[in-house]
């Protein structure tokens, strides 16, 4: 088995509230957390309304599958998110 971390941090230029943060970001865990080889979870500060960091812990049989599967879902968050991705890092454990 493999394990890979990927995190990514989002600014949110323009949010007010909690609740717009929710509503811009909302949806990960069920996008993402139906997959039963991704873990997601909000790991950053979760009361800043402007920012939000996400962490997905991805295990696969190879790192390639791994790593295939981190770029998927950064692609899908690039495409989805109502924010600017300032920084995404990868760990392979």
């Amino acid at each position: 088995m493999h394990i890979g971390v990927l995190t990514m941090t989002f600014s949110l230029p323009g949010c007010g509230s909690l609740k717009e943060k929710r509503q811009r970001i909302g949806g990960m865990h069920e996008r993402f957390g139906r997959n039963p080889a991704v873990a997601v979870c909000e790991s950053g500060e979760q009361n800043k309304h402007d920012a939000s960091e996400w962490s997905f812990v991805v295990v696969a049989n190879s790192k390639r599958e791994v790593e295939a599967q981190c770029s998927q879902i950064e692609d899908k968050i690039q495409r989805s998110v109502e924010g600017r991705v300032i920084n995404v890092t990868r760990e392979l454990l």
